[in-house]
């Protein structure tokens, strides 16, 4: 019983030392003096106003991607002790001692680092030898591009890291599903692949273009499997639903799981509250929430509220009027009538509030019990420091001239009298009886003589309306619009009858305290909303490029220049390796046209499983290429060279495939295969040559003159070969 005492516990271990050597290659060209330059380069100055957020706690809205990249950099702040306090505001800027540097671009640098040794195994996963996956490798180690960009605080590493880590997972799964299906290692691959798609989506959206390809191979795959006729029914209907919990379920679960962290952690308000609603910034700490806070939750007749318009574009504002009327006559000739002037003002003021008056009296106090206001309910909405109320007729807006002027009525004793009768609808109730609740219902106000939604035209008013916003009476049968809706804001209970005690009032701050915390997927859904409508003002930028641009490597980014010497750090490729994936690919293409044709033909040039093999190579590698570069021209946004880096590593992958593809199947004699051989090992020579050139500008160690660095930018050196002969 006691027998396996007598002897020596031994574990073996396979060590693939060529991964062990990648690995070790990948880190040292990644972390070498990686605090160095310790100065703020290029989008740096970006992503660290959201790591000093996340640091402080305090609510952020970013339109680039999800949070979990915003996170990921964050970390690195969180283990390196930042505590938030840096002025992000200039490029170059020197860091401060309380800034850790290194751990701030450690987790890119890993990422980057790690995607060596990963390109390694995916080669070796689609059956090529083991040359063509240490081509991959080392191409990916050399490629100069790639080292700066996850040298710094930036996120394309991290991306291009799940994307590889997606598609080896994939690779490993699919191998798997020949021999053990269901097997621990079976499912342990399917997960990883649908974590890491659901990482890359939440590092950028450019995620997505990977997510989407490793969708439809398994699809394709899963489809081979329907037709397997050696499989039961339950047994196809598992499979398809392992895929679907991995593939879909899971992805979807993490991206939620962003979000909720994300929003855990920033509690606090900031400056981009104003972009989400009433409700959202009610329930973050500090800003509107301590200003709302005590507010009755159900508007009643004699309530005094602000109303702001839930569009919030071009610019959050709230419904405000003043002592100022319009111009009798308009610069085009057009009269107005002269009433008070109604605009949308884009800041807190005295002159937005409103008391919400009931039309059956004369009362502008809140009644005791109240008597809260409910959907379809007739009211009128009078101005609190002018006591006038809210207009409109048939009289054109002063720049809107196919909807209606609103005004505050002024009775000038003349035939026009005063329409200011409005509707209240509910847009977001449950039932026709709910109550008007303060920041929760979204509500639009008919006017009830013509039929008028009062609406927020967007328009910028001339200096006779202190260029605020226009407000119009907009026909119904013109279709809804956001701009139409309304939420109170700020709300309380009026009690002061006299219009000095009710200006008084109006400025203090109200008591009662009401809870508003909305729910998280609510809260989720208007923030991924705002984010994917969100489009900032995207300016022509000095290094913005087109992506034909980037195929030709045509273009470069000055990300740092030191302040005293002339050492710089750009983002440049290495020229021969971006000009042979282009090469590749096309010989790719052209191939499998060949190939195509002939099978169509009967005539099989190639093996059943190197046929496979290759096809499976060219979906992931070309595949992967086109799907991260060809949606950039449907992009109407300011580009840059470094969105070509996911579809640059794909090329690399494919590179060493073909190549090893034209020794197999194409060189036909030992002496072709030779001679291929040798120029192989001379491009990778050239290649290597060409990173070390380049290495100056790639870790920005070294000075350089003028004639130094334009004679490190190839299309000039080119210039002055050709001029020399």
């Amino acid at each position: 019983m006691w027998g396996f005492l007598k002897r020596p516990i031994v574990v073996t271990a396979d060590i693939n030392l060529s991964l062990v050597a990648l690995t070790g290659m990948g880190l040292l060209s990644r972390l070498w003096r990686l605090t160095y330059p310790r100065a703020v380069v290029f989008d740096e100055v970006y992503y660290g106003q959201y790591i000093s957020f996340y640091m402080k706690r305090i609510f952020f809205l970013d339109d680039s991607g999800p949070p979990f990249g915003h996170m990921v950099l964050a970390l690195g702040g969180y283990l390196g002790g930042f505590d938030g306090n840096f002025l992000w505001n200039r490029i170059g800027a020197e860091y401060s001692s309380n800034v850790p540097v290194w751990s701030l671009r450690l987790l890119p640098a890993l990422a980057g680092a790690l995607s060596v040794p990963m390109a390694y195994q995916i080669v070796l996963e689609l059956h090529f030898s083991h040359c063509a996956a240490m081509g991959a490798a080392l191409l990916m180690l050399i490629e100069n591009a790639l080292i700066t960009q996850s040298r710094l605080m930036l996120l394309e590493s991290v991306l291009i890291f799940f994307n590889l880590l997606a598609v080896l997972s994939y690779l490993k799964f699919f191998s798997c599903q020949k021999h053990s299906p269901f097997s621990l290692s079976w499912w342990f691959w399917l997960t990883l692949t649908g974590v890491a798609c659901s990482c890359a989506v939440g590092i950028k959206y450019m995620g997505v273009f990977t997510y989407v390809l490793m969708l439809a191979v398994a699809a394709v795959h899963a489809w081979h499997l329907i037709g397997d006729q050696t499989l039961s029914n339950v047994c196809v209907f598992c499979h398809l639903l392992a895929r679907a919990v991995a593939l879909l379920v899971i992805p979807v679960v993490l991206y939620l799981l962003f979000f909720y962290v994300h929003l855990i952690l920033l509690f606090r308000s900031g400056p981009h509250d104003q972009i989400m609603s009433s409700a959202f910034q009610a329930s973050l700490e500090g800003g509107l929430a301590r200003i709302t806070q005590g507010q009755p939750l159900e508007v009643a007749f004699g309530s005094q509220v602000t109303l702001r318009n839930v569009f919030g574009k071009p610019v959050p504002c709230w419904l405000h009027s003043h002592q100022d009327t319009y111009p009798m006559i308009y610069e085009n000739g057009r009269g107005s009538s002269h009433q008070q002037q109604v605009t949308c003002y884009p800041f807190k003021d005295v002159n937005n509030w409103w008391i919400v008056k009931d039309p059956g009296r004369h009362q502008l106090v809140v009644s005791s019990p109240p008597r809260p206001v409910r959907h379809g309910d007739l009211v009128q909405l009078v101005h609190g420091m002018t006591t006038r109320s809210l207009n409109t007729h048939d009289v054109a807006a002063p720049l809107s001239p196919h909807s209606q002027e609103v005004s505050c009525y002024i009775d000038y004793n003349i035939s026009m009298p005063a329409q200011n009768l409005w509707r209240l609808e509910i847009m977001n109730r449950g039932s026709d009886t709910d109550v008007w609740k303060t920041i929760l219902s979204e509500v639009r106000f008919v006017h009830v003589n013509t039929s008028a939604v009062l609406k927020l035209s967007g328009a910028h008013l001339p200096d006779w309306g202190y260029r605020q916003l226009e407000i119009v009476g907009e026909k119904l049968s013109r279709g809804y619009h956001e701009s139409m809706v309304w939420n109170v804001e700020e709300h309380r209970y009026g009690a002061s009858q006299e219009q000095r005690e009710r200006e008084r009032e109006l400025h203090s701050p109200a008591q009662v305290d009401v809870s508003r915390n909305l729910s998280f997927m609510a809260r989720f859904l208007e923030l991924q909303w705002r984010m994917l409508a969100l489009r900032s003002d995207d300016l022509e930028h000095k290094y913005s490029s087109s992506p034909l641009e980037w195929v030709t490597l045509d273009t470069n980014i000055a990300y740092w220049l030191h302040p005293r010497t002339s050492a710089q750090i750009h983002l440049l490729g290495n020229t021969v390796i971006w000009i042979s994936g282009s090469l590749a690919l096309a010989i790719y293409t052209l191939l499998s046209l060949w190939y195509l044709l002939r099978r169509r033909r009967n005539i099989h040039d190639l093996p059943q499983d190197a046929w496979l093999r290759w096809v499976l190579a060219g979906v992931l590698c070309a595949g992967g290429w086109a799907v991260n570069y060809l949606p950039f021209f449907l992009m109407e946004k300011t580009l840059f060279l470094y969105h070509y880096l996911p579809a640059l590593t794909f090329q690399i992958l494919l590179l060493p495939v073909v190549l090893q593809h034209i020794s197999d199947h194409l060189c036909r004699s030992q002496l072709q295969r030779s001679v291929f051989s040798a120029l192989v090992v001379a491009w990778y020579s050239s290649a290597c040559h060409v990173s070390n050139t380049l290495r100056p500008l790639t870790y920005g160690d070294k000075s350089l003159s003028p004639h130094e660095l334009k004679a490190l930018r190839w299309k000039d050196s080119w210039d002055i070969l050709i001029r020399k002969h």
